[in-house]
């Protein structure tokens, strides 16, 4: 039985079928959608198992939102005089910032039916913590967070959110699902 499965039957009535089931927003790549950069996925069957068993998985990918398309050239943190930004790594001129941002705070406006959010590990845009951030020389200089990733998280504080790389250890992903049970429940 998995984490999910047995928190939920601590909460029967999450499972009533007059409800709908319970929402979470996750990256693209990992449901195996080819969004990425070079045209691949990062599936995540460990994610895909545990929780589209029991959850909704709803699929956001911010850099295809943006218009960057696939493939595309690759982008990175950079920490330049303006702050954090996140930069074409071979065209340092492309400056995705602010259209991730602004696609960030659009979302955020509509994840009022999704009681968690899942993101991509080490991801410019998705990366929750950890992600390296790059200095004038092209060496990482700093970590921080995707920028996506850190706009929803600031506007939406209350909110569940993990990566996926910390879902793989059995004891924080069941403290997601309770976090995500109990959003869902205040709600």
């Amino acid at each position: 039985m998995s984490a999910a499965e047995k928190l939920l039957l601590r909460f029967p009535h999450f499972r009533h079928p007059w409800r709908s089931r319970i929402r979470i927003g996750i990256s693209s790549c990992l449901l195996g959608q080819r969004v990425r950069y070079d045209g691949g996925h990062r599936h995540n069957e460990t994610v895909v198992a545990t929780f589209g068993k029991d959850f909704d998985l709803v699929p956001f990918c911010p850099e295809m939102a943006i218009g960057l398309g696939v493939p595309r050239a690759p982008i990175r943190l950079v920490q330049d005089t303006l702050g954090t930004r996140a930069r074409g790594v071979a065209d340092p001129v492309l400056d995705v910032t602010h259209r991730l941002a602004a696609y960030a705070e659009k979302v955020a406006a509509e994840l009022c039916n999704v009681s968690g959010y899942i993101f991509k590990a080490g991801s410019p845009s998705c990366g929750v913590q950890d992600v390296p951030v790059f200095g004038a020389e092209g060496v990482p200089v700093a970590a921080g967070a995707g920028i996506y990733a850190a706009t929803l998280m600031a506007l939406l504080p209350e909110l569940p959110f993990e990566d996926e790389g910390r879902l793989a250890d059995p004891v924080l992903r069941e403290n997601f699902i309770e976090r995500v049970l109990g959003y869902h429940r205040a709600r």
